[in-house]
C-alpha cells in the first residue's frame, strides 16, 4: 500500500463534500506530475485530504476507490484521475505550520512543494502524521 495527500479548496471541494458523496472522481488536475501520482495509485492505497489556501490543513482519510480513469471534465483526452472514498476524519486536525515545525518531516513533499495538488507521503510521514492527528493511521 501506498499513501498520498491530495489538496482541495475547502470553499471548492471540502471534507464535508466529500463524506456526503462517499465515492467521488478526484477530477480537474491539471498538472502532470500530480496527474502522474494518480497514475501511480492502487485501489486500496489511502490519501491525507488536505484543507489548502485559508485552512492549510490534514483533516481527513480517503482511500483510492479507482485506477486511474479518463477525467469526466477533459475533452482533450490527456488527463486522468481516481475515485476517492472518504474513510474517516482526523480528531484533530494538522495544520501546515505544525508539519513544517516537526524536524522529522522537513523532507515531506507538502513542506518542500507545498503548491502540488496530489503528492506522495512516505510510511513514516503517514504515521508521523496520523500521531500529530491523534487518529489511527490504520
Amino acid at each position: 500500500m501506498a499513501y498520498w495527500l491530495i489538496k482541495s479548496e475547502p470553499e471548492t471541494w471540502s471534507w464535508d463534500d466529500h463524506v456526503k458523496a462517499g465515492v467521488e472522481e478526484w477530477d480537474g488536475v491539471r498538472n502532470f506530475q500530480a496527474r502522474n501520482n494518480m497514475s501511480a495509485m492502487s485501489i486500496g492505497d489511502k490519501a491525507f485530504f488536505y484543507h489548502s489556501v485559508k485552512e492549510k490543513q490534514v483533516v481527513g482519510i480517503v482511500e483510492v476507490a479507482s485506477e486511474s480513469h479518463p477525467d469526466s471534465t477533459d475533452t482533450t483526452g490527456k488527463w486522468t484521475c481516481v475515485d476517492f472514498r472518504a474513510v474517516k476524519p482526523f480528531n484533530k486536525p494538522v495544520s501546515l505550520d505544525q508539519i513544517k515545525a516537526d524536524p522529522r518531516l522537513a523532507d515531506m513533499v507538502l513542506v518542500k512543494n507545498s503548491r502540488l495538488s496530489v503528492q506522495p507521503v512516505t510510511d513514516e510521514e503517514w504515521a508521523l502524521v496520523c500521531a500529530l492527528g491523534e487518529t489511527e493511521p490504520g
